[in-house]
């Protein structure tokens, strides 16, 4: 299996996936600190890979969404971008309505 082929399935398999420097519970840079704590504060389940941990993943995640920087967050398959991306939605107050139009639950 291609690590396009694993990004595929991962992004395919949960409605709301992270790729991400460290783990939920211990991110290892500040803007994956910051997605995980705005999706947290949402109260959105979601799934998430650490890319620390698999260096073709950390690579192959930007070639995948043709954008270079991590974390990257995809909602039903769909690339919505990175940490600035995501907390300029939660902040104009997009990302809840953005989440409900999608059909994932949220807690907010």
């Amino acid at each position: 299996m291609t690590t396009a082929d694993r990004i595929r399935d991962a992004v395919t398999a949960n409605d709301v996936m992270l790729f991400m420097k460290g783990t939920p519970t211990f991110p290892q840079c500040g803007f994956s600190s910051t997605v995980v704590n705005i999706l947290d504060h949402v109260g959105v389940d979601y799934a998430a890979a650490n890319v620390l941990e698999d260096p073709e993943l950390r690579e192959g995640i930007k070639v995948y969404s043709d954008w270079p920087t991590i974390p990257q967050l995809y909602v039903k398959g769909e690339f919505v971008g990175g940490c600035d991306i995501i907390r300029e939605m939660f902040q104009q107050g997009e990302l809840i309505p953005f989440l409900k139009e999608k059909g994932v639950a949220v807690e907010s």
